[in-house]
């Protein structure tokens, strides 16, 4: 019989008694690796998944920059929604793969002779994990060249890259663990593909939530406990709200204390009693090494349930002493007719008619569809930047401010602005003022390869499809050659 038809797992085995018998310093987990490697990637198996990935990321990528709803969506929200895309295919990939890794084995008979191997448990885990991580830098080398084009030439290009490259390997090397935790401790594979699933979808669920619901107090307890919701929302503030990494520092640990509980958990405690019939052993709580790992895991626990900020609403009392200091604001356009994908630019001057110095001064973008069956319009959706703050103008001053719109739906809008005199106490409000308003009418227009995203939404697939044929020709290649050995 040639080696090409030999099981898996015995193949495992003779490496390794051939590497033993030669005297190879090669690690039995690299053996492993290289095993788990060949069937993941010359099997089909990761190929098939990343394919598919292509698919996904090609068609949201080109509707991220083509789609009447979405097109000119600043490039910070499109590279973010890409990043979250990919950051969720490639941990549904990771878990998968995970919970298929040890009782897949079980369930095609190749585990025994894999444990009967002349090394430790702790190694064969570790080799297999190694090969189930390593579609996520698949995924995220696949993922670079789509957000470089829905970049355009924005700096958010390399913060995505740098905390999209962080993030996921933190995630995923938590969930592929996650994932091999229940195929250790699982006697099916349906059984554990379940527990993983299960679990994946109650982490990704939250960010689904309305904003409501993202914001009251659960909202941000889930956002600071949940590791997929807490690796979301700081990205967005990083890469969409040019929040700093200092405010935004405590939503780090949850996914840090994560991935040490599933790792301590995956190489301390369920590596070494990997069993042929799986289930948890009985006796983990007797070990002296298990009561400490337990204490690690409890400590682990309180630390990321304290990283919840609870903040209580702030409530007062109501006053009715406005403020309205005489001030003036002007627009120096009345109307505009663009198609969408085109940029409006307009400068409002605000003036003080005082003779006394202002109070510090808040200016804030509004649109308004005049069609009462069109859809409500979100203006950050249209400007990079809707409100602009001004310190103070001293008596008779005037200022000058400059706006950009970016025209994404076809209709009529009506676009204004409002000065907002700041409060100089809580007890105290203020007369808001508003500005002409400006008349915009919005055509439609669509790009047939909008930014230049279709050569990769088309090509990502076909270099795919390429790599998997040359895979199926090198497979059916060494199947003939193997005959032809029996042959002779």
């Amino acid at each position: 019989m040639n080696d090409t038809t030999l099981p898996s797992a015995k193949q495992t085995e003779m490496l390794s008694k051939r590497a033993a018998s030669s005297g190879s310093t090669v690690p039995t987990w690299w053996v492993v690796f290289g095993r788990e490697m060949a069937d993941l990637w010359l099997g089909g198996k990761a190929l098939v998944l990343i394919l598919i990935y292509c698919i996904l990321v090609g068609v949201i990528s080109y509707v991220l920059a083509s789609n009447s709803e979405l097109d000119l969506m600043p490039a910070n929200e499109m590279v973010f929604l890409t990043l979250q895309t990919a950051l969720s295919v490639g941990l549904l990939m990771a878990i998968i793969i995970g919970a298929d890794s040890l009782s897949g084995e079980r369930e095609r008979a190749t585990l025994e002779a894999l444990l009967l191997t002349p090394t430790s448990r702790v190694q064969i885990v570790l080799g297999k994990y190694l090969a189930a991580i390593s579609p996520w830098p698949v995924t995220m080398l696949i993922t670079v060249p789509y957000l470089r084009v829905l970049a355009g030439g924005d700096v958010v290009f390399g913060p995505a890259v740098f905390w999209g490259v962080l993030m996921g390997i933190l995630l995923s090397a938590a969930f592929t663990a996650f994932g091999m935790l229940t195929s250790i401790w699982s006697s099916s594979n349906r059984t554990s593909l379940g527990i993983s699933l299960v679990v994946y979808l109650l982490c990704a669920l939250p960010v689904q939530f309305p904003g409501t619901a993202q914001t009251g107090v659960m909202g941000r307890w889930l956002k600071t406990v949940n590791p997929l919701e807490s690796v979301d929302h700081f990205l967005e503030k990083i890469l969409v709200n040019n929040r700093t990494v200092a405010e935004m520092q405590n939503f780090l640990w949850s996914p840090i204390i994560f991935a040490a509980i599933v790792l301590l958990l995956l190489f301390v405690y369920a590596a070494p009693r990997l069993r042929l019939d799986g289930g948890v052993p009985f006796n983990w709580r007797f070990g002296k090494q298990s009561q400490a790992l337990a204490l690690m895991l409890a400590l682990g626990a309180g630390m990321w349930g304290s990283s919840a900020a609870l903040a209580a609403p702030m409530t007062g009392e109501r006053h009715q002493e406005i403020l309205a200091p005489p001030l003036e604001i002007t627009i120096d356009t009345t109307h505009a007719m663009v198609k969408t994908g085109d940029k409006v630019f307009f400068e409002t001057t605000v003036t003080n008619q005082d003779s006394a110095e202002s109070v510090p001064l808040i200016l804030a973008m509004n649109i308004i569809n005049l069609d009462s069956e069109g859809d409500v319009v979100d203006p950050e959706d249209w400007s990079p930047e809707r409100t602009q703050y001004l310190e103070s103008l001293g008596a008779g001053e005037s200022a000058k401010q400059e706006w950009e719109l970016s025209t994404i739906l076809a209709g009529d809008y009506m676009v204004y602005l409002v000065l907002i005199p700041a409060p100089g106490a809580a007890e105290i409000s203020s007369q808001p003022l508003t500005s002409p308003g400006i008349h915009v009418t919005v055509e439609r227009f669509v790009s047939a390869n909008p930014g230049g995203i279709l050569p990769y939404a088309i090509g990502g697939p076909v270099v795919v499809l390429a790599a998997m044929a040359g895979v199926y020709w090198f497979r059916r290649r060494g199947v003939d050659m193997g005959d032809e050995n029996d042959d002779m």
